[in-house]
């Protein structure tokens, strides 16, 4: 069947975060159970593995990726930092877990899709923001080791190079970490922004002994100092341009009504728990989204009944037993 987008001159944005994006994947599980379709989506860092899950249209991966990820030895945590792996192991978390079969991502669906797509990185050695479209991506291992690059947390994670740069975490770039500027560079004038910060946050600069940290973990690296110390006061800059679009009736800001995990999880209950969340907060706000989207709370694709009454909070759950069929991974 050939695939098609449904969402008229709409960007979708995802906000990156570690595992508080698993908050977000579970919204955008929702919008893949409702058939709702964007022709532009866009992230950075964790949001950038929402993305390409988005588009791949797999809603077994979208959960996975932020819940049961987390809970192999070989992605991370202490330990493999000790091993020299990362507190995220790059190497598995993105290129090992196709390999082994353990996540295969759909290829061909995601080639398929006529949507297009950004995701941005930060070059470490020049201090310039880059980012990948649609037509960069020739191979699989093309669009998976960008979706990396784009979440390098610079010490959390072992870098990766690309084109011969050493790139880090695209939050790092500009926009410091909201990446509605990726939309707008390819014409969009609308938007439904999915953030993983509650109403109200603003970045605290780095202080004291913070920032004496901050200054001899960069000592080498001027461009990513600059970045880190500068980051606060650029992401709250941005947040408060993107609160005026708001305003204007422009953009949709969907933000978590709770944030109970940090970006350094490892606790499965905790991380299937703000997945869950997520998803029952997307079902109870979709009239909201369907007429920012529509223009009508009804209106639009869909595959539950026309509701009655409020949605109840509750999650559809999926089970997560280990893919072992890596037919569509290349």
């Amino acid at each position: 069947m050939e695939l098609t987008t449904n969402v008229p001159n709409c960007a979708l944005v995802f906000e990156g975060g570690g595992y508080r994006a698993g908050y977000t994947a579970g919204m955008a599980l929702a919008l893949l159970e409702e058939g709702i379709y964007f022709p532009f989506v866009c992230g950075l860092s964790a949001g950038a593995s929402n993305t390409v899950n988005y588009l791949s249209r797999d809603m077994w991966r979208a959960r996975w990726s932020f819940t049961h990820l987390a809970s192999l030895p070989q992605a991370g945590g202490p330990l493999s930092a000790l091993r020299g792996d990362g507190y995220f192991n790059g190497d598995y978390c993105y290129r090992g877990v196709i390999d082994d079969g353990t996540a295969p991502f759909d290829w061909e669906t995601f080639v398929a899709n006529p949507a297009r797509m950004r995701i941005q990185s930060f070059e470490r050695d020049t201090g310039r923001t880059v980012s990948w479209g649609t037509n960069d991506f020739a191979t699989l291992y093309d669009l998976i080791d960008r979706v990396r690059a784009s979440s390098t947390l610079p010490w959390l994670m072992n870098p990766i190079e690309v084109d011969g740069q050493v790139m880090l975490d695209g939050g790092l770039g500009e926009g410091a970490g909201i990446p509605l500027r990726l939309a707008e560079l390819e014409g969009y004038d609308k938007f439904l922004f999915l953030s993983t910060r509650p109403a109200g946050y603003r970045k605290t600069p780095h202080s004291g002994p913070a920032r004496q940290v901050v200054l001899r973990l960069t000592a080498d690296y001027p461009h990513l100092r600059e970045a880190v110390l500068t980051r606060a006061e650029r992401y709250n800059a941005e947040m408060e341009r993107i609160e005026a679009l708001e305003r204007a009736g422009r953009c949709l800001i969907v933000r978590p009504e709770c944030m109970d995990v940090e970006s350094t999880t490892y606790d499965l209950r905790k991380l299937e728990d703000s997945f869950d969340r997520g998803h029952a907060q997307a079902l109870r706000e979709l009239p909201r989204w369907r007429e920012f989207l529509f223009g009508s709370p009804t209106a639009g694709p869909r595959t539950r009944p026309v509701p009655t009454r409020p949605v109840v909070g509750t999650s559809t759950h999926i089970t997560l037993e280990p893919r072992l069929d890596a037919s569509h991974s290349s």
